[in-house]
């Protein structure tokens, strides 16, 4: 049998394995993605994607305005509650009005967060790989993987018979159960599987029960079932996920039941239903011991599988799938050393963990109280949690006397390494553009116009000596700092400087005058990239 050649191939083409593929495609690492499905989700799935996944992607030309095509085909807010149906007079609201709850992100970034459903946003990611070449293949499954010192030998099925591929790694997005992970023998925690529920496909006349031109999403509790409704998804269906109770399996979801169960969640007992699909899965809370096996790399639900309540399983997986590409294009391009993919596990596993107990925590808080012993208290700041994550690793730099914190509020940046780098708004030939814009291809080094020409020159230097993308910039040069916030919020003084990694983080800052900047900045460098 023939073997082909790839530097990197992706199991599974959900949220992780889609985005992993788009931006290694766009960073120009050829890769292969096989999915056992026959195409990306039919059923909507995650709803939502928030603004941290769409800082990751925006770099992607094209890629931030389809996806607010989506949304704005779909919707301008949303409102979530727990209720007994839609037609609940007093439902407990949530989140009310998620345009004003949500206003403050546009002071800390220029993403916006895309309300639009899995479907939709898997279909734009599919498209956009393969418009910048990615291989992907539907309907093709991996049959088995075997690893040595040089790289991996997988075995893949499908429609056209079956295949060898040689990679250099594997992106595993393979999902809840994760074959992968099993066959690997990585070790798992968490609460495991909490319940199982069929998700059913509806066309039905809402009107009077929902708004127009905004998603309604109710946690539904009443006498005959608890599960959940999404309404104006823009997939031409709603939604109602129905959990299954002791002894329930997915036969028991006749058509007829289904129509029943619709008209239950809806407060309608005569409402004309038509169901479209339905299909059933696992809620489940499972925690990957290590995102590392070898040359295997995991990501989304075969890392971190997490409850639907929250809404931020969707996000984390995209991010997953960027953060991999843009370290395994480092690697894979002779940047970085080999050692600087464990940064991944060390940098993301925490934040999985993070987002999974929350999530779980908002489930015990929205199911009845029975059903709540031994969960989490959710986070105290779940809104701050969306921008505010910190990494630690060796491709971070911590100052002395960093508290080892993995959460801060993003409202009140500190530009300190292992932080997100603060938005703050410049000016470019006339143009008004965040730094978030500056970031998502190499590395950025940044000092002010004043005595910041030496850390201009040094960036030039080593840029040369080592081989790295390093893009150098001057605030207040070419750059107009418009607010005078950047030394601020970057804390560095006016002979200080940052350096900025490609997914927007803070790797490391002078807040002062070096002595010797090249050497410095050379040392950084080989430290942060495991040279």
């Amino acid at each position: 049998m023939e073997q082909e050649r790839v530097p990197v191939l992706v199991v599974g083409g959900g949220y992780a394995g889609l985005s992993a593929a788009t931006l290694l495609a766009w960073r120009e690492v050829p890769v292969m993605l096989v999915e056992r499905h026959p195409s990306t989700s039919v059923q909507p799935k995650a709803f939502g994607v928030g603004p941290r996944a769409v800082e990751l992607l925006r770099p992607v030309p094209g890629i931030e305005d389809q996806l607010a095509g989506i949304w704005a085909g779909i919707g301008e807010n949303m409102r979530i509650a727990i209720a007994k149906d839609l037609a609940d007079p007093d439902p407990h609201m949530i989140i009310s009005d998620e345009k004003e709850e949500f206003a403050f992100l546009a002071g800390l970034t220029p993403a916006a967060m895309v309300g639009a459903p899995q479907a939709e946003i898997e279909r734009v990611l599919r498209v956009k790989a393969e418009e910048l070449g990615a291989d992907l293949h539907f309907s093709t499954e991996l049959v088995s993987l075997e690893q040595d010192e040089d790289g991996v030998t997988a075995w893949i099925r499908g429609k056209d018979g079956d295949r060898l591929v040689r990679a250099d790694y594997v992106v595993a997005a393979d999902g809840y159960r994760s074959p992968l992970r099993q066959s690997l023998g990585v070790p798992t925690s968490g609460v495991g599987e909490v319940g199982q529920m069929c998700s059913i496909m509806f066309d039905a006349d809402l009107s009077g029960l929902v708004r127009e031109r905004e998603v309604t999403l109710w946690y539904l509790q009443n006498e005959s079932f608890t599960g959940v409704i999404v309404t104006g998804t823009g997939v031409g269906a709603h939604v109602l996920g129905v959990n299954l109770a002791a002894g329930q399996s997915a036969a028991d979801f006749t058509g007829e039941r289904c129509v029943e169960l619709v008209r239950r969640g809806t407060g309608r007992p005569d409402l004309d239903v038509r169901v479209l699909d339905k299909a059933t899965f696992g809620i489940a809370h499972v925690l990957a011991g290590s995102y590392r096996a070898g040359r295997v790399f995991f990501a989304g639900d075969a890392a971190h599988t997490m409850p639907p309540t929250g809404g931020q399983g969707g996000s984390t997986a995209l991010q997953d799938g960027c953060d991999l590409a843009w370290r395994l294009w480092l690697v894979l391009t002779g940047q970085a050393g080999p050692d600087f993919l464990d940064t991944y596990d060390a940098e993301r596993r925490p934040i999985g963990a993070l987002t999974a107990d929350a999530q779980l925590a908002n489930l015990g808080a929205r199911m009845p109280p029975a059903a709540r012993v031994g969960y989490p208290e959710p986070l105290e700041d779940q809104v701050g949690a969306l921008l505010g994550h910190r990494y630690h690793s060796t491709a971070i730099l911590d100052e002395p006397g960093d508290d080892g914190s993995i959460l801060e509020d993003p409202r009140v940046p500190t530009g300190r390494p292992g932080s997100r780098a603060p938005h703050v708004v410049l000016d470019w030939d006339g143009q008004r553009i965040s730094t978030i814009d500056l970031f998502g291809t190499g590395f950025v080094l940044m000092a002010a116009k004043q005595s910041g020409q030496v850390w201009m020159d040094a960036g030039r230097l080593v840029k040369e000596r080592l081989g790295v993308e390093l893009t150098r910039l001057l605030v207040d040069d070419e750059l107009l700092d418009v607010e005078g916030r950047f030394l601020e919020r970057y804390g560095v003084s006016g002979g200080g400087a940052v350096l900025v990694r490609p997914d927007g983080y803070v790797a490391w800052r002078s807040p002062e005058p070096d002595p010797d900047p090249v050497e410095t900045l050379d040392r950084v460098m080989r430290r942060i990239l495991s040279r």
